[in-house]
């Protein structure tokens, strides 16, 4: 068996590229929080997510239980199993869940950053800290959502470049996942609008649309101040890059897009 190994920080979304670079290096089956997924599908074990505190949920994800631990091995017999990738927080952790299911050495080791660019990972660990979620790389209808108290919904469906369907996702807050900060929208919303409203060219915001999902991006209307005796592409140009600075100043990390509308330009009254 090829036994490859993927490792990085919790909350640096591994589990959500998962299944597309398994597919990318031409591995069929994962190891992901104690769970034996075979092309897309969950074929055996028992999530770490479905504990209810982080020291069961760690010996459950390196497979110390001995019932679980023979469950996925007499799996990845059944299953024929000739690559696997093995997904952890560190390379101890993938070489012990190596061992304890006798896959093996492990051939290579992967790091998450090889995987998902600096934005993407600065994202995946704002949501994990602001909002709890951990994505499972499995379809929807195999979570056993009456585990789960606070949230269970559909993730995406996943593609290859050839545009095959190679899995699916889905979020879930586990019930060890206790702490977290909570931002809600209007305060992303009063951050942009203050933003723009302090630049001398800005003489209204109009309307500030947020959306932080898949894509973090923010729509902005605006009145613009007359006379306008500038380039008025430079200008809005380094409004982006003004409001990009002072969003991942305060959140700690980049919006994906900010589309500016100018809907007017009025003449500002002399006082």
């Amino acid at each position: 068996m090829n036994v490859y190994s993927l490792s990085g920080p919790s909350g640096t979304g591994k589990s959500t590229s998962a299944l597309v670079f398994a597919h990318k290096i031409g591995v069929e089956a994962l190891i992901d929080d104690g769970l034996l997924i075979v092309n897309g599908v969950k074929v055996a074990g028992i999530s770490a997510k479905f504990e209810k505190n982080t020291i069961t949920a760690v010996r459950r994800a390196i497979f110390t239980d001995d019932t679980h631990r023979e469950e996925v091995k007499k799996a990845l017999d059944t299953y024929k199993v000739q690559s696997i990738l093995l997904i952890g927080t560190s390379d101890k952790m993938t070489k012990t869940i190596a061992r304890q299911l006798e896959l093996g050495p492990i051939d290579k080791y992967y790091y998450v950053e090889e995987v998902r660019s600096q934005k993407e990972i600065a994202k995946a660990r704002f949501i994990r800290q602001t909002q709890g979620k951990h994505v499972m790389p499995i379809p929807y209808r195999q979570v056993e959502q009456n585990f789960f108290k606070l949230l269970v919904q559909k993730g995406k469906e996943i593609f290859s470049s050839k545009r095959e369907k190679i899995g699916e996702t889905t979020i879930v807050r586990p019930d060890f996942q206790q702490e977290y900060i909570e931002i809600r929208k209007h305060v992303y919303v009063q951050l942009l609008t203050y933003c723009c409203a302090k630049q001398d060219i800005v003489h209204k915001v109009e309307q500030v649309q947020f959306v932080l999902g898949e894509l973090a991006q923010a729509t902005i209307t605006l009145q613009l101040k007359l006379p306008i005796n500038y380039s008025l592409p430079d200008r809005l140009y380094e409004l982006q890059q003004t409001l990009q600075a002072e969003f991942n100043q305060h959140f700690g990390y980049e919006l994906d897009a900010i589309h500016l509308h100018i809907k007017s330009v009025v003449l500002k009254r002399k006082s």
